[in-house]
């Protein structure tokens, strides 16, 4: 299995159980998606529905895979540290772009500077 493609696998897994474990459909009509373009290589989870009289629609986690095989964390609107799962998983952190980071700012954090 290439790189691109293990990196795939671990970012399914990571937005599965994140959309089965810490954002259960509730009785409020809320529906988790994961949504993946294994094509062009973006995932993202998106929790949307209704919450009493209000629509809700929200990027929970959006990923990239760049062609150069590096991961870029697009959105987290979470406190958990994906990067981090990722790293444990075995993505070197000089695979992993804070994307929503300015980039001026992306040395301040342990992973790539793009």
């Amino acid at each position: 299995m290439g790189k691109i493609e293990l990196y795939r696998s671990y970012i399914m897994d990571i937005l599965e159980d994140y959309a089965k474990t810490v954002f259960p459909v509730n009785l409020q009509r809320i529906e988790n998606q994961v949504l993946a373009d294994t094509i062009e290589n973006h995932y993202v989870l998106i929790s949307f529905g209704w919450e009493q009289r209000m629509f809700s629609y929200t990027v929970i986690f959006h990923f990239d895979i760049k062609p150069d095989g590096k991961i870029w964390l697009q959105a987290n609107n979470t406190d958990r540290d994906v990067a981090e799962d990722l790293e444990l998983m075995g993505v070197p952190s000089s695979d992993i772009v804070i994307g929503f980071q300015p980039q001026d700012r992306r040395q301040l954090t342990r992973y790539a500077v793009i």
